[in-house]
């Protein structure tokens, strides 16, 4: 459930990015519209709460980094039968 969280907080990071930029384009003239700032508000709040989410799975073990990732149990188990055929 972490993962689908986190997933969805960095869409909207990058949602409110390209609002940014379109609101940048189109409000080059206008300098009382106050969008582009929102823009950043929103994005800034979004990447605070995805560090957050970031910062408790890796606090709760949720999250794991280095050789605990998944994909390295298997290159270890056959890294270490291999190493107990060669010792026979």
């Amino acid at each position: 459930m972490l993962k689908v969280i986190i997933v969805i907080l960095l869409i909207c990071v990058v949602l409110s990015l390209m609002s940014g930029l379109v609101f940048l384009f189109k409000d080059t003239g206008k300098p009382e519209s106050r969008r582009l700032w929102y823009a950043l508000g929103v994005r800034i709040t979004f990447a605070t709460l995805l560090l957050l989410a970031t910062g408790y799975g890796f606090y709760t073990g949720e999250l794991r980094m280095g050789l605990n990732a998944p994909w390295h149990e298997t290159t270890e188990t056959a890294n270490v039968t291999e190493g107990s055929e060669e010792a026979q």
